[in-house]
């Protein structure tokens, strides 16, 4: 028996029945098997004899091992100690230190120790090697900066060699940026568009909108979707309507409720004048219970002579008792999907059927681009009361409100001056003929240029009889419109004429109403 335990003069590797505890073992993905030294297997076919392979079992009691003498016998062939000389124990080899310099030669050199590694191999030898499984799920960290240095080289090292690796590492760092708190998470108003137009450049609707009821269904669909992300208690927060009127603004204070109700209210406009049932009629489709007291033989009654927005929203408001809460929402969106809905099954010649505002009548087409302008502005109010993010409509649909105003403003220029509230008309000319106008410059966002007439409703606008030129924002113009800042205040710029500016600016806010 040697000193390390071991008999003398057998090898390891020929004792192949030991039982052994197994030390501890690294990773599969930290290991570089290049490097790892193989055992040598015995060749194929081929096994042990017996004879070389002891049994380790445990011997009997009494009954010497195998191979081992007994206590006081010598072994056979081996020379009997002197019974007078003490046993001493051989002497066992000290292992060699590893790190005790070398003393240097003759020639004053240190030489180098078999095996030898240098510093490159060092280096590369304890950067990580990572599978390429371990690097795939280190891919979300990295995205983050969340790797460590060893990790992030790695990574980045993988990445220019892994295709599917990079294409999902860019997918991975354009998610993080969506991650970021100091940008707004509303969508883009153009995105339903464009979602829309790629599903029906597929598969074209059957019965499609008509181009003139896109704005009213972006719209309702915007608002909607502000609605669905507020909370119960939200639908009571106070709004405040604004809008001009006399010469001055008014104010009207409600709830997030109070405004929807008042879009289904005039709504019911649309609905009278389409055949529908107007939400005012009856009890269930979004007025509380005891509207029939006030008038639902008023509201049937009128159902040829529609009351006034105001009127209505009035009416709504005061049969709605207790207050209108988040149910009011089914029955607003209900009514917007029938109305979008008999309009695109009724035929091109609807567009030109007339609804009726009481004071003033618009074509059906008009009348719906003007209920999409109502949406975004109520919108806005709504976002504005719950903080909410709440961007503008897309230029086309902004293009066409701004249209729908400048096309209202020479009436709305003959109803102030009929009022005393204007200047007196200069040159009255035939109707169709070009009149003094002026320029309408709207910048910006939906933008575009308008020639407004000045002395009759009847004149056409011509950039040839310009007087004056002013100049505003695409949706400062649209803030004007509403009642939302006064003439005044209006950032515009001006050229010409200023009475002719002065009432051009007055009359567009006259436009606004509850």
């Amino acid at each position: 028996m040697s000193g390390d335990g071991r008999e003398g003069g057998r090898r390891d590797d020929e004792v192949r029945g030991a039982r052994r505890i197994p030390g501890p073992r690294d990773a599969v993905d930290d290991l570089d098997l290049e490097t790892v030294e193989r055992p040598v297997l015995p060749p194929p076919g081929g096994s042990a004899p017996d004879e070389s392979v002891p049994e380790q079992g445990v011997p009997e009691e009494g009954v010497p091992e195998e191979g081992v003498p007994e206590e006081g016998v010598p072994e056979e062939g081996a020379a009997a100690p002197e019974p007078d000389e003490p046993y001493e124990p051989e002497e066992r080899e000290e292992p060699e230190e590893p790190d005790r310099p070398e003393e240097p030669d003759e020639a004053g050199s240190v030489p180098e120790p078999p095996h030898a590694v240098t510093a490159d191999a060092t280096a590369s030898a304890s950067a990580p090697v990572l599978s390429h499984r371990v690097l795939k799920a280190l891919l979300g960290a990295w995205a983050l900066s969340a790797c460590s240095a060893e990790e992030t080289a790695a990574v980045e090292d993988h990445l220019t060699a892994c295709a599917p690796c990079a294409d999902e590492a860019l997918r991975l760092r354009d998610a993080v940026g969506l991650l970021h708190t100091d940008g707004s998470l509303d969508l883009d108003p153009a995105l339903r568009t464009r979602v829309l137009d790629g599903c029906l450049g597929r598969r074209p609707a059957r019965v499609p909108i008509p181009e003139w009821a896109t704005a009213y269904d972006a719209e309702t669909a915007r608002l909607d979707a502000l609605l669905r992300d507020i909370g119960d208690s939200d639908w009571h927060a106070p709004v405040r309507l604004q809008w001009f009127e006399d010469e001055r603004a008014v104010t009207r204070r409600t709830t997030v409720a109070g405004v929807i109700g008042h879009l289904m209210a005039v709504d019911g406009l649309l609905s009278a004048a389409l055949g529908l049932e107007d939400p005012l009629a009856g009890t269930g489709t979004g007025a509380a219970a005891g509207t029939g007291a006030l008038g639902t033989a008023e509201v049937n009654a009128g159902a040829e002579v529609p009351l006034s927005p105001t009127r209505r929203t009035e009416t709504y408001w005061a049969a709605t008792y207790p207050p209108a809460t988040r149910a009011v929402r089914e029955p607003w969106r209900a009514l917007t999907h029938e109305l979008i809905r008999t309009a695109s099954l009724a035929g091109p010649n609807v567009a030109e059927r007339s609804v009726s505002y009481g004071e003033f009548a618009l074509p059906l087409q008009d009348a719906l681009l003007d209920r999409a302008f109502e949406c975004w502005v109520h919108g806005t109010d709504i976002a504005e009361a719950v903080d909410y993010p709440y961007k503008p409509p897309s230029a086309a649909h902004l293009h066409r409100m701004i249209d729908l105003a400048a096309r209202m403003l020479p009436a709305a220029l003959a109803g102030r001056r009929g009022a005393g509230l204007a200047g007196p008309a200069r040159e009255l000319v035939a109707p169709g003929a070009p009149g003094r106008s002026v320029h309408l410059e709207v910048e910006g966002h939906g933008g575009g240029d308008w020639y407004i007439a000045l002395d009759s409703p009847a004149a056409v606008g011509s950039p040839d009889r310009a007087v004056a030129q002013v100049a505003l924002d695409g949706v400062e113009f649209c803030q004007l419109v509403a009642g939302h800042i006064s003439p005044v205040e209006a950032a515009a710029g001006q050229e010409g004429d200023r009475e002719a500016i002065r009432d051009v600016l007055f009359a567009s806010a006259s436009l606004s109403r509850l």
